[in-house]
């Protein structure tokens, strides 16, 4: 453990103090600021339903418990709401790890943050990456990217942005949709775990180059075959990207403390062109009116202003955008317009401008230095408006450093009568004909064009070669084929070392599809069509996943190993082995109910008594005989499988349901089980009833059972598979930024 006292680094005082980044009477605050442990801060999670509901909670119970809390002599402050993150959704409290194990009142807080963790009600991050997500001002329709997504917590705030439509039950399916990348594989696969606290049929996956993105197809436009157009792909375009990149990361000093004795101004250096290049990137990917969003969790000008300043001078269709209006309760500093790199350890700041510098090295120095001409401010860095940048310093409001831009094509004068068509800047790609197919994009929103400008074109030759394996024929009068979507032959993959399952769309009268969908009861409003399995020969294995039809078509035209595709939609129904004699079945898995719950006959959901609950949350395996009537009755009657069962909301002698709460059962010969994660039990049964009253806790060894202050249930549908976390202690770290390692 660094004492504080140890908590410094001459190299990040003169370096800083060099760049004036703070002014001389600040710069004591903002030093002792760093040394102070960072709070803890979480926001409220999930539909908006749900997150009031669990807010209330928080407001009438919790901060009551905690407002005059002693301990050692010491008040301990209660937990107080982020004054600038809307709607009061996002809380902070600063106590120790001692405090949280010792204090009752506290533990019981801590107890209550991890059950809620656990199941995705409450996302713990720190304050100042909740951000981003916020100037991305994301709606259900966009088109999204989150360039360097792991771990999460920033995926997750667009993804619920995204579904701002969802009820505390059901899921919607928005038009738009979510690709999550990083180049880590292993972050990558990060980033599928912690999407399962939020299922949506609009997300997929990526492990990609963030620097070099490749273009992603489209199907075609229907063009005028009277005149003989030509059919021509059409590129995915993005209305919102988030480029969150590896930084150095100094700006979490207050929880990284090995920073103070590592730092050295050579990592900002070596990381300003890979930092250039995925923000030069993402501008090549951006629709006309889209926005990107920049940031980092460095204080460096190097990798911020100097970052922002080399993608504008390469990109004049771009600027930076003032925000200053938004968040209002927010302190921050406006950007710099000059700074001063150092090109050696020693914070050699002496040199004014890159051809002061290059003129003392010799030709071998300067092939092999890393140093470039961007790493200074240009000599127009005022026409910038790198004013319009954001900084977030600690001593300001007791968070972490931060940095955010906000960037978005100038507004153009044009002639509003030629409309600019997408495809006009793409070369024509010439596939046989076997390999066409058709596509059902009847639910995809009309392109819209602008008369403004065009996009700026992705050529052929560049970095991000296309990645079309497939054109979707469309007939003389644009009417899509909307059945003949499945793709049974093998494609020859652009990249083998890619070692994903691929992604096989199965025929809306598969008869296995259609066997689950009247084993579930689903409707004729499921969206069957959109239907996929994980595997080359479109056989139904073990599971199905849904998709909204943009991700669909994503999918069909392009080839997923270039893409580089991790997973794509989300998963909602699963085989599951029957008993002996039985025939195996299908069940909807915990997670993909709130995604298939409008789907399902509404006359076969079963309606049963909080009384019923506790028993299922008593027992593992409850008998039928074991209930009281009328489930008893009802439950006997059904045949063995998956069944919901819905407890109304309202008001009994030991607990209060605020609004519906829908859950999957299986029903075997004699007995019923509750099919959700043990976690998701826990945290229910604290939620309903005060106390976790499951067998996991029981068999867990527990002398007392947990008890938590809220008493009130927020109705939400909770996962199949809960997500697994470390030890409680860990929950108390939120989940980081993009530091680079």
């Amino acid at each position: 453990m660094l004492e504080k006292s140890d908590m410094k680094n001459e190299r990040f005082s003169s370096y800083y103090k060099a760049q004036h980044i703070i002014p001389d009477e600040e710069w004591d605050q903002f030093m002792e600021a760093l040394r102070r442990p960072l709070p803890t801060t979480f926001r409220i999670a999930g539909s908006r339903e749900i997150a009031h509901a669990l807010n209330d909670a928080i407001k009438k119970t919790y901060v009551p418990l905690l407002s005059d809390v002693v301990f050692e002599g010491d008040v301990v402050p209660p937990p107080s709401r982020i004054p600038w993150y809307p709607e009061d959704l996002a809380w902070q409290f600063n106590v120790s790890k001692k405090v949280l194990r010792k204090q009752q009142a506290f533990k019981k807080f801590h107890s209550f943050l991890v059950h809620e963790t656990e199941v995705g009600n409450i996302s713990r991050q720190e304050a100042v990456s909740m951000l981003p997500p916020l100037f991305l001002d994301v709606q259900p329709h966009h088109k999204v990217v989150d360039m360097c997504a792991a771990p999460g917590s920033k995926t997750a705030q667009l993804l619920e942005a995204l579904h701002a439509q969802d009820t505390a039950t059901a899921t919607s399916i928005p038009p738009g949709l979510l690709i999550a990348n990083d180049s880590d594989s292993k972050r990558a696969h990060l980033l599928i775990h912690q999407s399962a606290r939020l299922p949506s049929p609009a997300f997929m996956v990526t492990n990609l180059d963030a620097s070099i993105f490749p273009v992603i197809r489209l199907p075609v436009t229907t063009g005028d075959t009277r005149r003989g157009n030509k059919k021509s792909p059409n590129q995915l375009l993005f209305d919102r990207i988030l480029c969150d990149v590896p930084c150095s990361g100094d700006g979490t000093l207050r929880k990284n403390i090995g920073i103070w004795k590592r730092w050295q101004p050579m990592d900002g250096n070596g990381l300003h062109s890979l930092q250039t290049r995925i923000l030069q990137r993402a501008m090549r990917m951006l629709e006309p009116d889209g926005r990107i969003v920049y940031s980092t969790c460095s204080l460096n000008p190097v990798e911020n202003e100097a970052v922002i300043a080399a993608a504008l001078n390469s990109n004049p269709d771009f600027q930076l955008i003032d925000v200053s209006a938004q968040l209002p309760e927010l302190v921050r500093r406006p950007g710099i317009s000059s700074w001063a790199p150092t090109v050696n350890r020693t914070i050699n700041t002496t040199f004014k401008t890159w051809d002061a510098y290059n003129e003392t090295l010799t030709e071998e120095q300067r092939a092999d230095s890393k140093m470039s001409e961007t790493h200074w401010p240009p000599i127009n860095a005022e026409s910038l408006q790198l004013h319009h940048c954001m900084r977030i310093y600690p001593h300001l409001q007791d968070t972490g450093g931060f940095f955010v831009a906000v960037l978005e094509r100038k507004p153009r004068q044009s002639n509003a009568s030629v409309a600019v068509k997408r495809d006009a800047e793409e070369a024509e790609i010439l596939v046989p004909e076997a390999k066409k197919v058709k596509l059902d994009l009847g639910g995809l929103p009309e392109p819209q064009p602008s008369a403004s400008f065009p996009p700026t074109p992705m050529s052929e030759d560049d970095n991000s070669r296309p990645l079309m394996l497939d054109i979707v024929e469309v007939d003389a009068q644009g009417v899509i084929d909307t059945k003949k979507t499945t793709i049974k032959s093998k494609p020859k993959l652009s990249d083998p070392s890619f070692k994903e399952m691929p992604y096989t769309f199965l025929e809306p009268n598969d008869p296995t599809l259609l066997s689950c969908i009247d084993q579930l009861n689903l409707t004729a409003t499921f969206p069957s069509a959109n239907i996929l399995v994980r595997n080359p020969a479109g056989d139904a294995v073990r599971s199905f996943y849904l998709t909204n039809d943009l991700v669909k078509a994503v999918v069909l035209n392009n080839d997923y190993t270039r893409m580089r595709l991790m997973t794509s939609g989300t998963k909602v129904i699963t085989k599951q082995e029957a008993g002996r004699g039985l025939e195996a079945q299908f069940r909807v898995l915990g997670e993909g109910l709130p995604v298939v719950l409008p789907y399902i006959d509404p006359s076969v959901i079963l309606d049963a008594e909080v009384a019923t609950l506790k028993t299922l949350l008593i027992t593992y395996y409850p008998l039928c005989t074991s209930f009281s009537d009328p489930f008893r009755s009802v439950i006997q009657n059904r045949s063995p499988g998956s069944h919901i069962v819905r407890f109304p909301a309202g008001q009994s002698n030991d607990s209060t349901l605020s609004h519906d709460l829908l859950v999957p059962l299986w029903k075997s010969n004699v007995s019923v089980t509750l099919m959700i994660d043990k976690k998701a039990k826990s945290a229910l049964s604290l939620r309903l009833f005060g106390e976790d009253i499951t067998t996991a806790a029981r068999d867990g060894g527990k002398k007392a059972p947990q008890t938590s202050q809220l008493p009130q249930n927020t109705g939400d549908v909770v996962p199949d598979e809960g997500a697994d976390n470390e030890d409680e202690d860990a929950i108390l770290e939120d989940e980081g930024d993009n530091e680079a390692e």
